[in-house]
């Protein structure tokens, strides 16, 4: 079995982070908090910061040093950025916002290289680094012929960013990109034609062998549940692939039958309908087939057609990992259990994630954010450690 040894960490990504002060203090009002519900373990956060973000950091020669002090101050440590939300992931309507630029942009490229450079001045000594971002772009935006070819480049291009600051940092640092719903890249199956082809420009320009080192994928548990594919399934066939899993985003989704105008569990899930994020929904009729929709809406839930026909149904709605069920809705917690047994028999141990951004916006909760989070690294080392 093999599970990072590195201390569990939570997406900061939760609470805003418009500057760099607000970074701060969003570390005093949670992580703080989070840190001493748990006297004597160590804390991790996976920080999030808006390119602007990014940028006023390193307009500061001592900017990324003054952050990594700022975090030993609060006895937090960091191994890995979600570099995913290029601007307010807080604003009031994100929705396909957040997936641009796409990787075709240079403005993509530029704000990873940021990331990183900020990253290896956080990284602790002898731990490599990681950080996740968008699955090339949305597959209902319009792109070019030469769309796929302009971001195979520029991740190459970030590939031997991330080489340089190896050998000149000796801080090894792996981009891993995250499958969505509705991306580019969403299924196990695209994500191997994609690095097929990937690998293929790499060596044509022979930087194969950094491409394999620093290039990679996000497994986000709650996309590939919505997706109805199997961990284990997924696993082997990424590492027939040569993909290594850089990081891996613990996250639930919302789980439940078929959606059925005037059912219990309908109605709850219109309290789910939110203005700020996608919720992609997915269901699995009676004869296999998926059908999905690109969000959760009134519309849908008011006049279902085939949806009333699934025999499961889930939806992109990361929810608290500790939980089994929301009210009368159901969470995909037992997919969790098993992307983590199948993860914990990969040859190396990516990082681990807890990823529930939704926190603001979800219904019908009385939990201060400090305590949800708390509850969900607690349940989530627990699993972990029966893995052990």
């Amino acid at each position: 079995m093999t599970i990072s040894n590195l201390p569990l960490c939570y997406c900061t990504n939760v609470h805003p982070g418009r500057s760099v002060q607000q970074i701060l203090d969003g570390l005093d009002q949670y992580a703080v908090k989070v840190r001493d519900l748990s006297p004597g373990t160590p804390l991790a956060v996976g920080l999030w910061f808006a390119h602007n973000v990014a940028t006023e950091i390193l307009s500061d020669p001592q900017g990324p040093t003054n952050l990594a002090r700022a975090l030993q101050s609060r006895n937090l440590t960091c191994y890995t950025l979600n570099a995913f939300p290029y601007g307010d992931f807080h604003k009031n309507v994100v929705k396909q916002d957040v997936y641009l630029p796409d990787w075709a942009s240079p403005d993509r490229a530029q704000y990873t290289q940021d990331c990183a450079d900020i990253l290896a001045h956080l990284l602790p000594e002898n731990t490599e680094g990681s950080i996740s971002t968008l699955p090339l772009g949305f597959k209902q935006c319009d792109y070019s012929h030469e769309f796929q070819q302009h971001a195979i480049q520029n991740l190459l291009t970030v590939a031997k960013h991330l080489r340089h600051i190896h050998e000149t940092q000796n801080r090894l640092i792996r981009l891993a990109i995250e499958p969505e719903p509705f991306c580019l890249v969403e299924t196990t199956p695209e994500a191997v034609d994609f690095f097929s082809q990937l690998y293929q420009a790499a060596e044509q320009s022979e930087l194969l062998d950094i491409a394999k080192r620093h290039l990679g994928l996000c497994y986000d548990v709650c996309h590939q549940a919505v997706e109805f594919e199997d961990p284990q399934w997924a696993l082997d066939q990424l590492s027939a692939a040569d993909i290594r899993i850089n990081k891996v985003q613990i996250s639930c989704a919302i789980q439940t039958t078929n959606i059925a105008p005037g059912a219990p569990h309908t109605a709850a899930l219109h309290d789910y309908v939110d203005t700020r994020y996608l919720h992609q929904t997915f269901a699995q009729l009676p004869d296999g087939q998926i059908i999905n929709t690109p969000d959760l809406t009134a519309d849908l839930l008011n006049t279902p057609a085939q949806f009333q026909n699934a025999s499961l149904t889930r939806i992109h709605y990361h929810v608290p990992v500790n939980a089994d069920s929301i009210g009368s809705l159901q969470t995909t917690r037992n997919e969790l259990k098993k992307a983590l047994a199948a993860i914990a028999s990969l040859p190396y141990a990516p990082h681990l994630e807890i990823e529930t951004y939704t926190w603001e916006v979800l219904p019908n909760q009385s939990l201060d954010l400090a305590q949800g989070l708390h509850l969900e690294l607690t349940a989530t080392q627990s699993l972990l450690d029966q893995l052990n």
